[in-house]
């Protein structure tokens, strides 16, 4: 009886879906990015807060900031500076995970670049949602 379990629950992993697809800034020569990745210009104004396309946020505890060679960076280090990154949020909506742009990774389009948060607003009719 374990054995005719145990051959249901394998063909059941088998049917998951394989590591999710990404956007594909590496077809212009740079680095592969999370599907759920957002495009935006941050500056770092006092740690833990940052502002994103001139709005201020918080960064998650335990944000990792990754520099265009991809090692983690501290917020101190580029405090001020206006730079290019493509961003996640955590479950808080709170911003967790930071890749620093090369000219190369920003010039390539973004799928989700004018895409709300979730892929919807709650708030508007469906056809102002299909206007954005």
């Amino acid at each position: 009886m374990l054995a005719g379990a145990a051959g249901l629950f394998g063909l059941n992993a088998l049917a998951q879906n394989p590591i999710p697809q990404t956007q594909n800034e590496a077809a212009l020569g740079g680095r592969n990015f999370p599907i759920n990745t957002l495009r935006g210009k941050m500056v770092v104004t006092g740690f833990p807060e940052v502002q994103l396309d001139g709005i201020a946020e918080r960064l998650a505890p335990g944000a990792r900031i990754r520099n265009t060679q991809n090692m983690i960076i501290q917020p101190a280090t580029i405090t001020g500076q206006y730079l290019a990154v493509n961003y996640r949020r955590d479950a808080a909506g709170l911003v967790s995970d930071v890749w620093i742009l090369t000219p190369t990774e920003a010039s390539a389009e973004r799928a989700q670049l004018n895409k709300p948060f979730l892929n919807f607003w709650p708030f508007v009719s469906a056809a102002e949602n299909e206007a954005r």
